[in-house]
Formats: structure tokens, sequence, C-alpha cells
């Protein structure tokens, strides 16, 4: 079956054809004819099998139908929602693709960024919108919003918003959205708390699972290398030393542990960048196009950050922390191997990390491959020390804290005592010093003479 079997209006199979799409994927083929139908959608398919362009191409396709109004007059017809700014843009570029030849305009609004442009964006008239759920709700609260014309919701990776804590404002905006409209909803995994959001916001729903959600494409090959935590840093680079490996993205569990790594690199003379929270969105969108366009080799990312990648030709992915979660696991390698592409995905895994190695080749079904064959194997086979933040009072002498603990465990009749209470000050190490009281009284001046 190709796009054309799909009773796809002419502008969009041109904008296809121009990019060269010409089969669509499971979830394309069977999404596409649901929604050109005006009924509700609950799609779960894995990452990477093509959900965007599954509910894209319908979509413009339904609002190409009515007669377009004047720029200034056009109101929000279909809403995108979802978690992350990276994925946005990702689904705005999109729509733009597929819809390069119709009259439609799209716009996204995301938070990390000025706001003014988008206000700027909004006022000259949306047909359909891509937002994050904080920077949308924002823009509705100043009135600069209106979903009063909604016809089309789509909310798209769904359980991510879970995971990030957004369902909340997901049902916030849903709540300000008319009650009568085509509503489409996707994700990669249907935990309950998903499923059971599903249920109250959908109306007699077309279900499609294109694939078990515990599954993982099969053209990647997926390496495991036990090391010592300590030597992780040493593997990659070894790891890296491999010039068939033209662009890997190494996922951290911490942002500051992908700060530390970059550094790390760098005083091995390798090149990398990092997306994650704490960087900028123009920090962001450089380092993603540096990495998109094949100047840039290695990019460190975080699960959050991570999600909208969308890169052809990935040809590795490193697990560099194991995911606590088993199914963030299959996010993670779906970035490679994407559109029937061979992809390699690598996990390092530490003594600690062995009960997460556990619980994802449980849920995938399959052991991964050891790679024991490497100069830095695993040593300590034993849990690591736990480290804690020390105590702000750590500066006290030992003198001044078991003073300190006498006057906190000190009897009634002590702390009534006639005795005067003593005083400390702290000085500039941290060290607590007695205060000393000074008389005015003249008797005590004439004692000092």
């Amino acid at each position: 079956m190709q796009f054309k079997d799909l009773n796809i209006m002419p502008d969009i199979i041109k904008a296809l054809e121009k990019e060269q799409y010409k089969t669509p994927t499971p979830i394309q083929k069977e999404a596409i004819p649901v929604v050109l139908g005006g009924r509700d959608l609950l799609g779960c398919a894995q990452t990477g099998t093509g959900k965007t362009a599954a509910f894209a191409i319908p979509t413009l396709q339904l609002l190409c139908g009515g007669k377009t109004p004047g720029m200034k007059q056009r109101k929000i017809k279909a809403l995108v929602i979802t978690p992350t700014r990276e994925l946005a843009l990702q689904i705005y570029e999109s729509f733009n693709t597929y819809g390069q030849y119709t009259s439609l305009k799209s716009c996204v609004v995301f938070g990390g960024v000025s706001q003014k442009p988008q206000e700027e964006d909004l006022k000259r008239g949306v047909d359909i919108l891509v937002a994050t759920p904080g920077r949308l709700l924002a823009l509705m609260d100043q009135k600069l919003i209106s979903l009063n014309d909604l016809k089309i919701l789509i909310l798209d990776e769904a359980d991510r918003m879970l995971d990030m804590g957004f369902i909340h404002d997901v049902k916030k905006i849903i709540g300000k959205t008319p009650p009568k409209k085509q509503t489409l909803f996707f994700s990669a995994t249907m935990p309950p708390d998903i499923a059971r959001l599903a249920d109250t916001i959908l109306n007699n729903p077309a279900k499609i699972v294109i694939t078990p959600v515990s599954s993982t494409v099969d053209t990647i090959d997926q390496y495991l290398y036990y090391t010592d935590k300590s030597n992780k840093k040493n593997l990659l680079l070894h790891i890296l030393e491999d010039n068939n490996i033209s662009s890997v993205l190494v996922f951290m569990r911490t942002k500051h542990g992908a700060d530390r790594l970059i550094r790390q690199l760098a005083k091995s003379n390798v090149t990398a960048q990092a997306i994650h929270g704490d960087k900028s969105q123009g920090a962001r969108q450089r380092a993603l196009s540096s990495f998109k366009d094949k100047t840039l080799r290695i990019l460190l990312a975080t699960d959050i950050a991570a999600r909208g990648i969308d890169i052809d030709e990935l040809t590795h992915v490193i697990n560099f922390d194991l995911p606590d979660t088993p199914e963030t696991y299959v996010h993670r390698i779906g970035r490679t191997g994407r559109a029937g592409l061979d992809g390699t995905a690598i996990s390092f895994c530490d003594f600690d990390e062995k009960e997460q190695l556990k619980d994802i080749e449980k849920l995938i079904g399959k052991k991964l491959k050891e790679i024991s064959d490497h100069p830095y194997p695993l040593k300590n086979n034993f849990p690591a020390v736990k480290t804690t933040q020390p105590r702000r009072d750590t500066g006290r002498t030992e003198k001044s804290k078991s003073h300190s603990a006498a006057q906190r465990s000190g009897t009634s009749s002590e702390r009534t005592s006639s005795m005067p209470k003593k005083k400390y000050r702290m000085t500039a190490d941290g060290t607590l010093k007695e205060k000393k009281s000074y008389s005015k009284s003249p008797t005590k001046r004439k004692s000092s003479r």
C-alpha cells in the first residue's frame, strides 16, 4: 500500500512525494483512515513508528475541507499538546512539511523562551497550534489563546506527560475545549493512569496497538557492557575510538552528570554537547541542529529533553546510566533504528544498576548481548558507598557540637537555673565562639582598671 491509496488529497500527496514518502508505516496505514472518518482514536505504538504523520496528515486534510478565512480571522481549529520543547518543534515542522502546499497556518508555543514572538504569531492568525502544557495555560490565562472553535484535539506522548507531572495541566486545558470535538490520543506505553485518562476524554474510540508496549525494534542490536561506575567515562572513550560510530546519542540520568561528562571528554580532546532542562532553548536548538547536520558527532541528553529528538540515520544510542524505569529504556533506544534502518544500542551497567538491568530484560523479553572483551570490566561486585551532602554546621568544633547537644538535652532544672545562658556567635570559618558580655556599669570599669 502507498499513501495515495489512503484517499489523501493531492496537495498533501505532492508534499509527501517531495519528501520521498511512499509507503505508510503500520500506525499510519491504520490511523489515517480512522481519523479521516471523524472518529476518536486511541493509538499505542513505540517510538519511531511514525505517529506524528499518522495524526498530522489527516488533520491537515480535515481542516482543508472548509473555506480558508483571512489571516486575522483564523481561529485555532486543531491543537496538539506535547510534553517537551523539542517534540513540539518537531511536530510543528512536520505540519509545515506535510501542509506546505495548503493554505493552513501552523504555530508552536513553548516555555523557556520569550513569549513575545509567539504572541505575534498568534495575532496573525493560526489554524493549527502545537504547544507544551505550561506555556499554553499561561497564554490562555492571559486571554491570548481561545479554544472555543477547536475541532480536533491531539494528545501526543501522553505517557511522558504523566511522567513529567503535566496531567493536571492537560486536564485543565481539556476542560476549556468544546465538548463536541474529535480527540486523538497517542502514547508509546499505556500504564493504568494513562488508560484511565483516555477513557474519560475519548468517545467510542478506535483502538490501534501496533506492537506490544514492551517490544523493541528488531533492527536494533542491543549490547551490554559491565563496568564500574568510575570507569564508565574511560569505556565511553574506548568505544568512541571506533570511526564507524558516525553519530551517537548518550543518555545520562542527570543534567549535572551530563555537564560533568562533557568536561571530562574535553580533557581527552573529544567534543560533545548536551541538551537538558538547564540549557536555554537557543543552546538546545543549536546543539540539536549541529547533531542533525552531522557537524556534531556526540550529543548527551537526559530523558526529558531527548523525547523530541527525531534524527534520521542515528547509528548509535549509548545508555551511560541505565534508566530507573524499564519503559524508558524502550524510548531511549527507539531514537535509533528508525524507519526500518539498522541501529545499535549499548548499555553500561555497574553493580548498583543490576536490578534495573533485570527489569529491562524482563520487559523486553530477551537478554542483552554481553560484551566481556573490553579493557574496563566490572571489578567491584559490591554496592557503592552512599554519599550524602554534609550538614551546614560541619564547621563547628567538636566542643561546640557537644555543648549544643548538652543544651538540647539539659534537664528542666538546669534550664530554669539562675545562671545566665551563654550566647554564641559564628565566625567566618563556621566556628562557634562564645559571645563576651561587656557591662557598662561604673563598678565594672573601675574594677577593670
